[in-house]
């Protein structure tokens, strides 16, 4: 109830009557059923919008730290994520990528939607990096199509740094799912999941149209973050 009055009521009207997001391809999000939607990462706006612009309720695995606010900031930052879908995950790799895992196969059990960044980061710089194996491994376990998702402008009415978006219109541009039943029982195989999920980049790139650098995003922000503290410029991310 909280999620659909937030959604239909309080929060969605008013995010689209001031950035009058659109929306193509919303007809190959399967009516029922789980099924994976892997999107580009361009801004914290996208796990925002992309919720809001389809019909049926979606979950998304966002960074715990998002959910660690203090005060009535962090509070109404919680509502907000939770309004929107989100559950908070860890991602400092190890245990803590396998319990992400067991999080969205909970999620696609429930016959639901799981909204998944295959960069596993944002985009430092608009361009579609490497995709994580993990979103290969989720689709093969639990047996589930793969919805391509691209966000579009996202990152000009909200950059990485800032917090408050700035008046825009956003799109959405959905594909036709990939299907992976070929690969059934094959899941513990890293060749095939490296293939399905390097076939799902592909996807992604065709549809957007993003320039495409094979190394992984966060290996950018290393090198940003680096690069940065040599000329000791104020770090982001």
């Amino acid at each position: 109830m909280f999620y659909w009055l937030m959604k239909y009521v309080v929060i969605g009207p008013a995010l689209k009557a001031i950035f009058r997001p659109w929306i193509v391809g919303r007809r190959n999000i399967p009516a029922e059923g789980p099924a994976i939607l892997a999107s580009n990462h361009l801004s914290f706006a996208d796990s925002v919008f992309l919720p809001l612009m389809i019909d049926r309720r979606m979950a998304f695995l966002a960074k715990s730290d998002y959910f660690t606010g203090k005060g009535l900031r962090g509070w109404a930052t919680r509502m907000f994520l939770k309004a929107t879908g989100q559950i908070p995950i860890d991602r400092t790799g190890g245990k803590a990528s396998e319990a992400s895992l067991n999080t969205g196969l909970r999620v696609l059990g429930r016959g639901e939607l799981l909204g998944i960044y295959p960069e596993g980061t944002r985009s430092p710089d608009g361009k579609l990096y490497r995709g994580r194996t993990g979103i290969a491994r989720m689709a093969l376990e639990a047996h589930v199509p793969v919805v391509p998702v691209v966000m579009v402008d996202t990152d000009t009415i909200q950059p990485i740094g800032k917090r408050i978006p700035r008046i825009g219109r956003v799109g959405i541009v959905i594909g036709e799912p990939l299907d992976f039943s070929r690969f059934a029982g094959m899941e513990s195989d890293r060749y095939i999941l490296r293939s399905v999920t390097d076939e799902i980049t592909l996807a992604l790139q065709r549809l957007g149209e993003q320039e495409y650098e094979d190394v992984y995003a966060s290996t950018v922000k290393d090198r940003l973050l680096a690069s940065r503290a040599q000329s000791g410029a104020p770090a982001r991310r």
